[in-house]
């Protein structure tokens, strides 16, 4: 089983950029798809992007053209990079191991393996 830390994060005004990145051992970390999920106070956690092994990589509608998911299969790391921030991506942001080979990308049941979660903050 694959183990996750996740790290980065913190506070930044409205427009502003931040990285979280995830760090993973344990197990084969290059032949999972990976995911980052959010969850803001008194909401469920949701799906904000997936990159398959590959590279190959899904955003939610919300994120798209904001934010850059990658990874570095050698290193066993991945990031998400956020760009022109918005107060309501304030969250909780977790890093996934879709330990299900089959399922969609977006659905948390799929994911087996959950970092501890890093706090983002977006004042406006």
């Amino acid at each position: 089983q694959v183990q996750l830390v996740e790290s980065g994060g913190g506070w930044v005004q409205a427009g502003g950029s931040l990285r979280v990145s995830c760090a993973a051992s344990g197990s084969t970390f290059s032949s999972y798809t990976m995911g980052w999920f959010r969850q803001a106070p008194g909401k469920e956690r949701g799906f904000v992007a997936a990159i398959m092994s590959n590279g190959v990589s899904l955003y939610a509608d919300s994120v798209k053209g904001r934010f850059t998911i990658s990874r570095d299969n050698a290193k066993n790391t991945m990031d998400l990079q956020m760009n022109n921030l918005k107060p309501e991506d304030t969250a909780v942001y977790y890093c996934a191991a879709k330990t299900r080979k089959f399922g969609t990308f977006y659905s948390l049941a799929n994911y087996g393996a959950w970092g501890q979660g890093t706090q983002v903050t977006v004042s406006s």
